[in-house]
């Protein structure tokens, strides 16, 4: 199979879909692999990796595009990249289309096969592919949470930690999934205050027993959110319905009450946000103001790292890439019914139930298209 790998264009978007190691493998198998220059030069991996792991090097978007049957990303495609779609390919990225109905209707008009990272799902409910970057998310929320608290960016001018004789800061954790598990870890770290709150309460035991009463644990519900919320000086939004549009918990009336300077960061605003007044930001500009509170909603935070990211997702996805790769996307969704999850998007029609719900259209069911 031909698998073409596009340079991300996002704003500020570095990361790459695969590494040469990827490559080799792919390779390897007997496939062609096609990288646009420049695509890796933002996570440090030169042309030069890539060509000498097998790679053929492209000169710009429009080639790659179009040499791909199977196209790699990371993020999803943005209104310039529309165009490059075209009946019959497949395309392996993030998508979170719940929250983009522009992407929907110009995947279902073009033809193409989407596949999301972010919908596989296995048997247990875990989210493989989307995992690492939640990882990368939850680690980076409290630390782009204390920088934007200090008071050059517009927060109260508060240190996390504190020092002696002084409060540290206060952080809420909404979620105690992967993201909100990894965001608590780095927020303990840094001395702060953390409590943390979610439905499930068998995850509320498992994380109360990790960190052994260094955490409160409190079972979310809508007056538990208020009291938490206002008493926060940061606030982490982390939950996710997979391929849905994320709950709004915390409301335009509820960030009047909280503290002046007080920081929400939205893990979540890729599928729409869990905060009632946030919207995407980018990392060139990362927060916005509501009431007296700093909102940082970056629907693309871990291309901040993307030394990191670009590894870590690789290592994720390639086992996915390798299949559809080696046995065609039917086969492929076939013999994994994880994978067979991920398909959004086939001949014209929508196949994931929450991203139909979203835009109101009708679900073709996977079987339907697998058949």
């Amino acid at each position: 199979m031909k698998v073409a790998i596009p340079r991300e264009i996002k704003n500020n978007e570095f990361r790459v879909a695969i590494t040469p190691a990827g490559v080799h493998d792919l390779v390897g198998a007997g496939h062609e692999v096609y990288v646009e220059t420049g695509a890796g030069v933002g996570s440090s991996i030169p042309d030069e990796l890539y060509a000498g792991a097998g790679a053929t090097i492209l000169p710009d978007a429009a080639a790659t595009w179009a040499a791909g049957e199977l196209i790699l990303k990371v993020k999803e495609p943005i209104e310039s990249e529309y165009g490059y779609f075209r009946e019959g390919l497949v395309l392996f990225t993030y998508l979170h289309l719940a929250a983009d109905e522009a992407l929907t209707r110009a995947l279902i008009d073009s033809g193409v096969t989407a596949i999301a990272y972010e919908t596989v799902q296995l048997p247990t409910r875990a989210l493989p592919l989307l995992a690492p970057m939640s990882e990368v998310a939850g680690r980076l929320a409290p630390i782009v949470g204390a920088n934007t608290m200090l008071k050059p960016n517009g927060g109260p001018g508060l240190l996390v930690p504190g020092v002696p004789g002084t409060h540290p800061a206060v952080v809420t954790v909404l979620g105690g999934g992967v993201a909100g598990t990894n965001a608590i870890s780095v927020a303990v770290g840094l001395g702060a205050e953390v409590t943390v709150l979610d439905t499930n309460i068998q995850r509320l035991r498992e994380l109360d027993a990790l960190y052994a009463g260094r955490i409160k644990t409190i079972a979310s519900n809508s007056f538990e959110i208020d009291k938490a919320v206002v008493a926060s000086d940061l606030v982490i939004g982390s939950v996710l319905v997979p391929g849905a549009k994320a709950p709004k918990l915390v409301t335009n009336e509820l960030v009047s009450r909280m503290k002046a300077g007080s920081v929400l960061v939205d893990i979540a605003v890729d599928q729409g946000g869990c905060f009632e007044d946030s919207h995407p930001t980018t990392h060139a500009d990362p927060t916005f103001t509501v009431h007296q509170s700093v909102f940082y909603c970056v629907a693309n935070m871990p291309g901040a790292v993307p030394h990191t990211s670009t590894y870590a997702l690789t290592n994720a996805t390639l086992p996915y890439a390798r299949a559809i790769a080696n046995r065609g996307w039917r086969e492929a969704l076939r013999a994994d019914a994880s994978l067979a999850l991920g398909l959004n998007v086939h001949a014209g029609a929508v196949t994931n139930e929450g991203v139909a719900s979203a835009h109101n259209l009708d679900a073709t069911s996977i079987a339907t298209a697998l058949a």
